[in-house]
């Protein structure tokens, strides 16, 4: 498998609340060094829309590659036109906590 090369302009915008987030999940929850974090969609037929996917996960071939304050971030080449222009923040309040989508 060949490595996909490292793409400068990303798509979307990490808040740097979300990005500090997930630099303490990796170096808090043993993500492996060769996971980077995955950002992407699930579904988008029918009425219903899409779903975010955030998580960690390995390259693939059909992976764009990004590099945010070292923090390596993975996308499906064809996820593209449904992330481009997201804001990915994290919220940390006392109804919700997580990382959401605008």
């Amino acid at each position: 498998m060949s490595k996909p090369a490292i793409k400068k302009d990303i798509p979307f915008t990490i808040t740097q609340k979300a990005l500090e987030e997930i630099v303490f999940i990796i170096k808090n929850k043993n993500i492996p060094p060769d996971y980077g974090l995955r950002i992407g969609i699930k579904g988008g037929s029918g009425c219903g829309g899409v779903n975010y996917l955030l998580g960690f996960d390995t390259v693939k071939e059909s992976d764009d590659i990004y590099i945010l304050e070292g923090v390596k971030i993975y996308m499906e080449k064809k996820h593209a036109m449904f992330l481009a222009g997201k804001e990915i923040d994290f919220e940390d309040g006392a109804k919700e906590r997580g990382f959401i989508f605008k």
